[in-house]
C-alpha cells in the first residue's frame, strides 16, 4: 500500500509542476518538459504494474485452485447419488475427495500395474475362493473312476453319417475292436466340420495337423496293446476360450483374434492324457457373451434360421449336428444350459469347482465352470470323469467326491418336480420306480439376478480393466453387451460388491435348507433358475424331451423343429444323481438320438436343404 501511495503522490506532484510550467515556460521548453514528465510517469506506471502482478498473480492462482477444488467437490457430491451414498455433507465430501486423491488413486494404479496389465484373467487369480460344497468337503486324491458299461456286438455302420451320430461308447467299441482307426474317425469328423461349418459358423480354428498327430499316436498305442479308456482316439472340439499351444485362442473377439497363448490349459491336458483327439477350436461368443463372434453368428442345426444362443454356441451346434462326438463348453451364467436347450442335446453344467480352469479365459472366478456337450447322459458321465479333479493352478478346483452314476439305485431316490417341469420326464422316472413329488425351492432373496450381475460384472471388469481403459471396448462386436454392462460396473462400490456376496451366502444357506429332495426337475432355461444355479454352484443336466413345430412355419411345411428340453438339478457334489436319472430317462426314450435336418429341411421349405445353398441365410437376422 505504501508504494501505491508514493506513486499517487508523485503523479499529483508531476501534474502540478506541469500546470505551473504552462504559465512561465516558452512553447519549446514546454514540449521538453512534457516529454520528461511522460517518461517519469510511464516508469512509475510500469513499476506499478509489476508490483500489482507480483501481488495479484499468486492470489489468482490460489483462487483458481480453490474454485477447482470446490467444483470437484460439487461434482463428486453429485456423482455419489449414483452409488446411493449421497448422505455426506460438503465438508465430508471434500475429505473423501482429498483422501481418494492422496491414497486411493495411487493404490489403484499400483495394483493395476501389478496384476491387470494383461486382459483375460489368466494370471494372478483372486485369493477369495468360493467353495460350493455343502459340508462334504474335498474328496481324496484317489477318487475311483466310474465303472462304465462295456458294449459288445457293436459293428461299424455303412455310412459316415451313421458313424457320426454314434455315442462315445459305441465309437470307443469300434476303435478298441479295430473296426475303425482313430485316424479314420478324425478324417470323418473333419470332413463333416468343413462340409457344414459355412452353414453353422461354429468353427474358429481347425487343429488338423495336431488332430492327425494325436490320432496316429492313439492308433500306435492301441497296436502296442495300450488302451487309455473310453475316450481313446475319440475326436472332440474345445470352446475357443481354452489355450492350446501353437494355435490361436481368440476368445471370439476381433480384438484378440490373432492371439496365441502358448500354454496347455489344464482341461486340454486331461483330455490329451485320456487319448482324445482335438480337431477344432469352436466358436465362443465374443468374450464369452452370447453367440455373436468376430466371424459371424452361430446357428441352430435344428432350425438354421435361428441362432444357437449362449457363448458355448460352437460346442452345442457342432455336437448337435454330428460334427464332433463331444465338445467342451463353459458357463458363467447360461452358456451351457441355453445353447444345449436350443440345439437339443445333452449337456452337463457340473458342480462349481469340479473341473480346473487354468489356461482358460476367466470372466468370474466364483462362477465360471467347464462342462461337456454330448450325445447322451452316458457320454456326459464319461467326459466329466476324465476332466474332473483339482487343478494346482486353479484355487477353486477340488476333488469333488462324486459317486459312480452307473451304480446309483434310482428307486431309492426322491425327486421333486417344479411347476415348469416337463411331465413326460416325471412320468417316465415314476414308472421306473423313482418316488416323484411336487416341489418348490424357498428362499427370501427378491432379486437373484441382481446378485449375479453385481458379482459377474465386477469380476469381468477386473479381468478386462486394461481393455476398457484403452478404449478397446469400442471395437467390441455388440455395444449393448459387455461394453454397456462393464461401464455400468464402474459404479458398483466395493462395499456393495461385498454386500452382494453376503446376500449370495444367505441365498445358498436358504437353498440348502430348502433342498429336501435328492434332485428336482424343472425348466433348464428359466432365467431365475439359471442365475440361482450358478450362484449356488449346483449342477444341472440338460436333457432333450421332445420336438415341436417352429413358429410361423412355411406354408408348404418344413422338417425344421423347435427342441423341448428340461433340466435335472442336483445339490452340489451330487452330479452323479442327475446323471443317473438322465441315463434312466434316456434308456426309455429316444429324443436324444434324433438328428437335426440340415440336409433334409423338406421339399417345400424355401430354405433349400443342400449345404452349398444354405449360406444364403447368413445375412438374415
Amino acid at each position: 500500500m505504501c508504494q501505491l501511495k508514493t506513486i499517487g503522490v508523485l503523479f499529483v506532484c508531476g501534474l502540478v509542476a506541469l500546470i505551473a510550467a504552462f504559465a512561465s515556460t516558452s512553447p519549446r521548453e514546454l514540449t521538453v518538459l512534457v516529454e520528461s514528465v511522460k517518461g517519469h510517469l510511464y516508469g512509475m506506471v510500469s513499476r506499478y504494474h509489476k508490483f500489482w502482478k507480483d501481488i495479484k498473480e499468486p492470489s489468482l492462482v490460489v483462487e483458481s485452485k480453490r474454485r477447482e477444488k470446490d467444483s470437484d467437490v460439487l461434482a463428486l457430491k453429485g456423482a455419489l447419488k449414483y452409488l446411493d451414498v449421497d448422505f455426506f455433507n460438503e465438508s465430508k465430501v471434500r475429505e473423501i475427495a482429498e483422501g481418494a486423491k492422496e491414497f486411493n488413486i495411487p493404490g489403484f494404479k499400483e495394483n493395476r500395474k501389478l496384476v491387470a496389465s494383461v486382459d483375460g484373467g489368466l494370471h494372478n487369480p483372486s485369493v477369495l475362493v468360493f467353495d460350493s460344497s455343502w459340508g462334504i468337503g474335498d474328496g481324496s486324491h484317489g477318487v475311483p473312476k466310474f465303472n462304465y458299461p462295456h458294449l459288445s456286438g457293436v459293428t461299424r455302420p455303412d455310412t459316415e453319417d451313421d458313424i457320426a451320430f454314434m455315442t462315445i461308447l459305441e465309437l470307443g467299441a469300434l476303435i478298441k475292436t479295430k473296426q475303425i482307426t482313430s485316424s479314420e474317425l478324425t478324417a470323418i469328423f473333419l470332413r463333416r466340420l468343413k462340409r457344414y461349418d459355412h452353414v453353422l459358423q461354429a468353427v474358429i480354428t481347425y487343429t488338423e495337423e495336431l488332430a492327425y498327430s494325436q490320432a496316429k499316436m492313439a492308433d500306435e498305442l492301441l497296436d502296442q496293446g495300450v488302451y487309455l479308456g473310453p475316450l481313446h482316439g475319440i475326436p472332440y472340439g474345445l470352446k475357443d476360450l481354452v489355450a492350446v499351444p501353437g494355435y490361436r485362442t481368440t476368445w471370439g473377439s476381433k480384438t484378440f483374434k490373432d492371439q496365441v497363448i502358448d500354454t496347455e490349459a489344464w482341461i486340454y491336458k486331461r483330455l490329451k492324457e485320456a487319448g482324445s483327439v482335438l480337431i477344432a477350436k469352436l466358436v465362443t461368443g465374443s468374450l464369452a457373451y452370447d453367440d455373436i463372434w468376430f466371424g459371424g453368428r452361430t446357428r441352430n442345426p435344428w432350425n438354421i434360421e435361428e441362432y444357437s444362443t449362449g457363448s458355448s454356441a460352437g460346442s452345442a451346434a457342432t455336437t448337435s449336428a454330428g460334427l464332433v462326438p463331444f465338445a467342451i463348453g463353459s458357463e458363467t451364467c447360461g452358456s451351457i444350459t441355453y445353447p444345449a436347450a436350443r440345439c437339443g442335446i445333452t449337456a452337463l453344467r457340473p458342480t462349481f469347482g469340479t473341473v480346473g480352469r487354468s489356461g482358460v479365459m476367466s470372466l468370474s472366478e466364483s462362477l465360471d465352470k467347464l462342462g461337456p456337450f454330448c450325445r447322451s447322459a452316458v457320454d456326459c458321465a464319461i467326459v466329466i470323469d476324465a476332466i474332473r479333479g483339482a487343478d494346482p493352478e486353479d484355487l477353486s478346483s477340488r476333488h469333488v467326491p462324486l459317486d459312480d452314476p452307473f451304480s446309483v439305485d434310482i428307486k431309492k431316490l426322491t425327486v421333486g418336480y417344479l411347476e415348469d417341469a416337463e411331465m413326460e420326464v416325471v412320468h417316465v422316472l415314476s414308472s421306473m420306480g423313482v418316488e416323484v413329488v411336487p416341489f418348490k425351492l424357498n428362499y427370501s432373496i427378491k432379486s437373484v439376478q441382481q446378485i449375479l450381475n453385481f458379482t459377474m460384472d465386477v469380476d469381468v471388469l477386473s479381468h478386462f480393466d486394461k481393455w476398457q481403459r484403452t478404449g478397446l471396448d469400442d471395437e467390441y462386436e455388440v455395444q449393448d453387451q459387455w461394453p454397456f454392462e462393464l461401464r455400468r460396473a464402474r459404479l458398483i462400490p466395493a462395499v456393495d460388491y461385498v454386500q452382494a456376496q453376503r446376500a449370495r451366502g444367505k441365498l445358498i444357506r436358504e437353498v440348502h435348507e430348502s433342498f429336501t429332495v435328492d434332485a428336482f426337475i424343472g425348466n433348464a432355461t428359466d432365467w431365475e433358475k439359471v442365475c440361482l444355479g450358478n450362484l449356488v454352484g449346483m449342477p444341472v443336466l440338460v436333457v432333450p424331451t421332445s420336438f415341436k413345430s417352429i413358429e410361423n412355419p412355411p406354408k408348404g411345411g418344413t422338417n425344421r423343429r423347435t427342441t423341448v428340453t428340461t433340466g435335472i438339478y442336483a445339490p452340489p457334489d451330487k452330479d452323479h444323481i442327475a446323471l443317473a436319472l438322465a441315463m434312466a430317462y434316456q434308456s426309455a426314450t429316444n429324443h436324444h438320438l434324433q438328428r437335426p435336418p440340415i440336409d433334409d429341411l423338406g421339399p417345400n421349405d424355401p430354405i433349400t436343404g443342400r449345404p452349398n445353398d444354405l449360406i444364403t441365410v447368413h445375412g438374415e437376422s
